[in-house]
């Protein structure tokens, strides 16, 4: 793919997130900093602090961040990468801005950034663009940020889900396990929003999700020599009763196999790249109580966290942009029928639903 494997001309990765809280304090101003705009009734805001203070108002994210940074930086050093690694959220500390201000001061020039976020979607990824251009807006010199493509059909995040959703049928039952349908499971969005995902504004964020639940079935299937059925469902709506959002819900997806006569089932959260709180409440601990009540077998994967396959992908994507920033021909890895992601969004990709704001990392217009 690369002439030489050369990181050249990044001097840094930076790992751009999410954010969650990390004490009880913390849980109401960063559910105020995630939901600024979108008209949330404080009822709701109230009942989502309640899954946070139930688990210590502790989100489990910022620590699956530290071992993803641990876990980049070793894979880089072992394959003779010195790039440092930073870590900026969008909703909590560490700041973007204050991380990009962070840099500049240490004297970083060029960095590729790395996005826990896989698909197409407003929420996904153009709104990271969009804090990553008010991080570096209005500061003297700050380092360009590049933005690595979306790797949803890489062979890294894919492999590691393959792994974790046999792993996940090896919990179930020995009578259930042979044919226990997939749940596929990701995040709903406003229909509006998942309309407009993708730079031709045709759906892609719904498109790229269920060509990776085709690919981790088709994986799970050459493991195991058995063929699951599998839907998509969708978990943690937070919006207006007035608003279609993505379904089903993942309730009443089970709701529904448990009626057709299906015993046991796999949970596999192909939306999330680590065990957060839409996974742990949403799927452990909702989900796995509408199965218990249902009397179905439940059996959750593991998201990739920092299986090796899933670290070894964000060496190959940042030395796979390295190498088109030096004008070399590469080749895009990709599982499936989709094509590899673009490096630059077309200026429309994922349209800012409140209106526009600017962005970095997108082609020029």
């Amino acid at each position: 793919m690369t002439a030489d494997g050369s990181t050249d001309p990044y001097d840094a990765l930076l790992l751009v997130s999410f954010g969650g809280p990390e004490g009880p304090d913390d849980v109401l101003p960063f559910l105020r900093n995630v939901t600024r705009g979108r008209d949330i009734p404080s009822e709701r805001l109230d009942e989502v602090a309640r899954h946070y203070v139930d688990r210590g108002g502790r989100s489990p994210i910022n620590d699956q961040c530290r071992m993803l940074i641990e876990a980049v930086g070793a894979d880089l050093s072992a394959h003779g990468v010195g790039l440092p690694v930073y870590w900026g959220n969008r909703n909590w500390d560490p700041y973007l801005a204050d991380t990009v201000a962070r840099m500049r001061t240490d004297g970083v020039r060029r960095a590729a950034a790395f996005v826990t976020s896989a698909y197409s979607s407003y929420s996904g990824c153009r709104q990271y663009r969009e804090d990553l251009f008010d991080a570096v807006d209005g500061s003297s010199k700050p380092p360009r940020i590049d933005k690595l493509r979306l790797y949803f059909n890489h062979p890294g995040f894919i492999e590691a889900f393959v792994d974790s959703t046999t792993a996940a049928l090896g919990q179930l039952p020995d009578k259930h396990r042979h044919d226990a349908p997939l749940v596929f499971v990701t995040h709903s969005i406003p229909q509006p929003m998942a309309d407009a995902a993708g730079p031709h504004n045709d759906g892609a964020y719904v498109a790229q999700h269920l060509a990776v639940a085709d690919l981790v079935a088709t994986g799970v299937t050459a493991r195991t020599g058995r063929t699951h059925a599998w839907e998509l469902a969708y978990c943690s709506r937070s919006g207006s009763a007035r608003q279609p959002w993505l379904e089903p819900d993942v309730n009443d997806h089970l709701a529904a196999l448990a009626a057709a006569g299906e015993a046991a089932v796999v949970v596999v959260p192909i939306g999330f790249v680590s065990d957060h709180m839409e996974v742990v409440h949403d799927l452990d601990t909702e989900a796995a109580a509408t199965a218990e009540m249902l009397g179905v077998a439940f059996a959750r994967a593991a998201t990739p966290g920092v299986h090796p396959a899933f670290v070894a992908a964000v060496r190959d994507l940042l030395l796979e942009r390295a190498a088109v920033e030096r004008g070399f021909a590469v080749e895009r890895v990709a599982l499936g029928a989709l094509p590899g992601a673009w490096d630059l969004c077309a200026a429309g990709c994922c349209p800012n639903p409140r209106g526009h704001r600017p962005a970095l990392c997108e082609e020029p217009s």
